[in-house]
């Protein structure tokens, strides 16, 4: 396994029981919580990695006391991010907004519900930091329960399949002056968490249904990154590094 494979999976086997489905609200939204929470640790942990020094959140101690996750100010209010990599020449530069269901609803046995507030959660949040910094680089990663693959009926798509023509349109934003709500990479990943150790699949919203390797995934954005800020970094080998 690579290196980020390796972080992603002591992550989430740090991550408690599952709640079972029937659970009551405040223990499945503490799970999401913690889901959200170690995901984004080990993300930044990967950045840090590939040169972005100040990405976060990090450990007590190693950028200040805290460490924690960063409160951006957006185009139309400030926003907590969940990954960040910020620096005082360039402000925001890029970030990972983490999102998920992990519950099949009581009523309809599918996780589709809550799927359309999780996107507009996440499409303004795109919008409100686009509007600031632009040239930024914004990646979304919507994590679901495996179950959701696998939710269709005769009626009506999987719940995956569902957010994949979703979110179709709201991944690719390619130009600075694109569509604020657009995020540069949008990926879905199917999250078992039944394995030992617990894995991800992450697939690029409306592409290829074949898995995205999770290093390339992070190569690209690394690219992104260093293609967006050509006087201050360039690209090599995965990493960025300044000019």
């Amino acid at each position: 396994m690579a290196r980020v494979d390796d972080l992603l999976a002591a992550a989430l086997r740090a991550l408690p029981a599952k709640p079972a489905d029937d659970a009551n609200q405040a223990a499945k939204k503490r799970y999401s919580e913690q889901l959200s929470e170690v995901v984004a640790q080990a993300f930044a942990e990967e950045l840090r990695h590939r040169g972005m020094a100040e990405a976060r959140p990090a450990p007590p101690g190693e950028l200040d006391a805290s460490g924690a996750e960063r409160r951006m100010s957006g185009g139309i209010g400030a926003k907590k991010v969940d990954v960040t990599w910020a620096t005082e020449e360039s402000g925001l530069l890029f970030s990972v907004s983490v999102k998920s269901i992990n519950f099949r609803d009581g009523r309809t046995s599918n996780f589709q519900k809550n799927l359309t507030n999780r996107r507009g959660d996440m499409l303004f949040e795109a919008v409100t930091l686009h509007r600031r910094f632009p040239y930024a680089v914004l990646a979304g990663v919507f994590f679901f329960d495996k179950g959701a693959a696998q939710d269709g009926t005769d009626r009506r798509k999987s719940t995956f399949e569902n957010a994949n023509n979703r979110f179709r349109i709201f991944t690719g934003r390619d130009d600075p002056a694109g569509r604020d709500e657009q995020f540069e990479r949008m990926y879905l990943a199917l999250l078992d968490c039944d394995r030992d150790p617990p894995t991800a699949d992450f697939f690029l919203a409306g592409d290829d249904p074949e898995p995205v390797d999770l290093v390339r995934m992070f190569d690209d954005f690394a690219r992104l990154v260093a293609e967006r800020n050509p006087d201050f970094y360039e690209y090599h080998e995965g990493t960025i590094r300044k000019v």
